[in-house]
């Protein structure tokens, strides 16, 4: 009996096995941490603005570190881990973008527009790069930077860098990840008024 063996089938089968795990489950993150407004617009907001007063606010830039799934921890100058048993719901450079959107909004003196929609004519744009969103183990602390970069209707551009930090958090997700939110917060709020 001659066994005929169909090859583009054993490779989708492997392929498949390479998808789909047929064990044991991968083990999935205790905690996954995102970033909320602390105080949000309010329920029926809504806003009519001149073109001047509308801000869209980009996703800032992020270096690799930031990209990642996981909390970044600054060991030192040159070396980076990840903070065991959390992981981001969503890059940190687009929740912080969102968050920074819904902190303005809630201030009210702006339109707030997010990437995706159209500037219109005389609106400004913020954007920038998300420096730290993490744990710094040298200091034990919390650490967000973020340098803004405002672009105004002329084509002027301002810029400016904020941070805030909070010391004394032990290297653990659920008081890391809280820290991260009230510091989010914190920027953006910074950043908010800087903007109007």
């Amino acid at each position: 009996m001659t066994m005929r063996i169909h090859f583009p089938a054993v490779l989708a089968a492997l392929a498949l096995a390479g998808c789909v795990s047929l064990g044991t489950p991968a083990k999935a993150p205790a905690l996954l941490v995102g970033l909320s407004a602390e105080h949000p617009a309010a329920p029926g907001y809504a806003m009519t603005a001149r073109p001047a007063e509308a801000v869209l606010v980009a996703e800032p830039e992020a270096d690799r570190a930031l990209a990642a799934p996981r909390i970044a921890v600054r060991l030192d100058d040159t070396r980076i881990a990840y903070l065991t048993g959390a992981q981001w719901v969503e890059r940190p450079s687009r929740q912080f973008a969102g968050l920074l959107a819904e902190v303005l909004r809630a201030h009210g003196k702006r339109l707030v527009l997010q990437e995706g929609d159209a500037l219109p004519a005389g609106g400004k744009r913020l954007g920038g790069r998300l420096l730290a969103m993490g744990y710094d183990d040298r200091e034990r602390a919390v650490v967000v930077r973020f340098d803004a970069i405002r672009r105004g209707p002329d084509g002027r551009l301002a810029t400016r860098r904020f941070e805030a930090r909070e010391g004394g958090v032990k290297p653990q997700a659920g008081p890391v990840s809280a820290a991260l939110n009230r510091l989010a917060n914190q920027v953006a709020g910074e950043v908010a008024d800087w903007i109007n």
